[in-house]
């Protein structure tokens, strides 16, 4: 039976899916001559898809926003709720929570009481099932398929079908559009629901796509799911909007197959012996105290929750590296900056390493807002605040990936917060940010005012919230709206995208939008996903990777519980 997205307070809908034999697929240089033979080629790969995949436990990270009407702004925020965890497919959909630091058991995301009356909860296995169309059954005999046209979607070009459940076909079956690439003819997007939901659980309108992360095969990687007016509980209603991602689909095997590919030369190895090789104690300490650091590094990218050196840590550095020469700053070892890969709004150090989250760098609006980060944070370094040693223990690394957020925690007292908001004010009256500081106000003030309706967007997971900084935000214009096109914080996923495979994170270059109305600003905000697909390994493509959009768009009609 197929997991409902959400159900009634002890009516959690059971069962697993189970996977169907992968057909025989025909010979590549074989193509279809017929609609017929292309959708007999679909259900193969298809189906092929699904046993796969069983060769992968990706990360898997759901973020939820209730919304609320608003008489300015059609719908915001209302409440939201978070999950993060590695899919385990071997025996159908499964999820080890990573996120969930509090007791055991299955039920992983707590009742909503905050929201509702009547207690009801979301099932973060019944998001993760919409990357699949259907795992029991995807055939002829259980569907309809009618061709619509052909499109493109980025570059990649597509045939279009609808989809239909035949009559008795049973419960849980897809309903809605599927796009097909027209070489292969893999899957890689659908867009509808599933039907026959029934009272104790509901199935949502979603929007699920695919990115080609290695030839001929394309992985899931993003969903986008909204509801608006689904009614429950005779008079209660719910509206929503969510998005799921997954990645690290290679995690560990891209660097062992870097370091085996490396040529390493010791024939002209230049012999040191006359010099001076002994550490002095505090060269021991800060080289102990190092290698603590790039312990903690190195484990949290095996797990995928640190994205690997890239162009977006050469930005941070870069504003770093600006506060640190009009500071006078000269600290050893180097300061260096790193991408948590998280939606989370957080930040930390981690020793001489400064981390930002994904979604922290995706909502801010401008460089002077990111320096204002980064300084609290460069401020942590410059004052001593220190890692735990124990770190460059390496059996103090050896702990289970569900653990990880338990073990590991690198937050600040209130203390050392207040001392480092201090000094990051005084690195930035000196940086050459300091006449855009008000724009950086702005944002700590929007984070604040949203802080009730996303409180586990901003609940940090190793670090601390986004540091409050009030001197700071006291040099905000006093009415923001006096410049209708200033954006205080853009929504989610705004600035970065990430590879799937491989967790590697570039910067979105999307054309200017022109004039933003009110609505259309959404800061903090979850949209749809509006993926620009390549493929893999063709020249002159992009990376087959893929950011939120910021235009609004509505799911696709689909079945409606009964």
């Amino acid at each position: 039976m197929r997991k409902a997205a959400f159900a009634g307070l002890a009516l959690l809908l059971g069962g697993v899916a189970t996977f169907g034999s992968p057909a025989t697929p025909k010979p590549a240089d074989q193509g279809p001559r017929t609609m017929d033979e292309a959708v007999d080629r679909v259900i193969t790969n298809e189906n092929r898809l699904y046993a796969q995949i069983k060769n992968y436990s990706p990360l898997v990270e759901t973020y939820i926003q209730n919304l609320k009407p608003d008489k300015d702004l059609g719908y915001v925020p209302g409440g939201d709720k978070y999950f993060l965890g590695r899919a385990d497919f071997s025996k159908g959909v499964n999820l080890v929570s990573l996120s969930e630091t509090e007791g055991k058991g299955k039920k992983i995301f707590s009742s909503i009481g905050n929201f509702f009356t009547f207690a009801m909860q979301y099932l973060p296995d019944g998001f993760l099932q919409m990357i699949f169309i259907d795992t029991n059954g995807f055939d002829k005999q259980h569907y309809k398929f009618d061709y619509v046209h052909r499109e493109f979607l980025g570059e990649v070009r597509c045939l279009v079908f609808d989809v239909t459940p035949l009559a008795k076909s049973g419960k849980g079956r897809f309903a809605g559009r599927i796009w097909v690439e027209d070489q292969d003819f893999n899957i890689v997007r659908f867009n509808g629901s599933y039907s026959g939901g029934g009272h104790s659980s509901w199935y949502f309108n979603f929007d699920s796509w695919r990115t080609n992360v290695q030839p001929g095969l394309w992985m899931p990687t993003f969903i986008y799911s909204e509801e608006k007016d689904l009614h429950y509980a005779l008079s209660k209603k719910l509206d929503f909007k969510a998005q799921t991602r997954l990645w690290g689909y290679n995690l560990g095997h891209a660097q062992q197959e870097q370091e085996l590919s490396k040529i390493l030369v010791e024939g002209n190895a230049k012999d040191d012996t006359t010099t001076a090789n002994d550490l002095s104690p505090i060269q021991a300490q800060r080289s102990w105290d190092r290698q603590a650091e790039d312990n903690v590094i190195d484990r949290l990218q095996r797990i995928g929750l640190i994205a690997p050196k890239g162009e977006v840590d050469k930005v941070l550095e870069t504003v770093i590296n600006n506060l640190e020469v009009t500071n006078n700053i000269d600290v050893e070892p180097e300061v260096r900056a790193r991408v948590m890969t998280t939606t989370t709004l957080e930040s930390y150090t981690v020793g001489h390493t400064v981390v930002l989250s994904r979604g922290l760098i995706d909502v801010l609006p401008d460089e002077a807002s990111l320096a204002a980060i980064l300084a609290h944070e460069l401020s942590h370094v410059v004052l001593g605040h220190r890692l735990d040693s124990q770190y460059a223990f390496f059996n103090e690394l050896l702990v289970e990936d569900k653990d990880t957020f338990r073990h590991f925690g690198f937050a600040r007292t209130p203390d050392e917060e207040k001392q480092a908001n201090d000094k990051a004010i005084q690195l930035l009256n000196n940086s050459p940010y300091k006449a855009q500081l008000g724009n950086a106000g702005l944002f700590l003030q929007a984070l604040q005012s949203r802080q009730k309706e996303v409180p586990n967007l901003i609940s940090a997971h190793l670090g601390n919230r986004v540091p409050n900084m009030p001197d700071l935000q006291s040099t905000a214009p006093v009415d923001p709206k006096q410049n209708p096109q200033k954006i205080a914080a853009l929504p989610i996923g705004g600035r970065v995208k990430m590879d799937p495979w491989n967790d590697t994170l570039t910067l979105i270059k999307s054309k200017p939008v022109g004039t933003v109305a009110e609505r259309e600003k959404m800061p903090f905000e979850v949209t749809p996903f509006m993926p620009y697909l390549t493929r893999f390994g063709v020249e002159g493509a992009t990376k087959p990777i893929a950011a939120s959009a910021a235009t609004d768009a509505k799911p696709g009609d689909a079945t409606k519980p009964n």
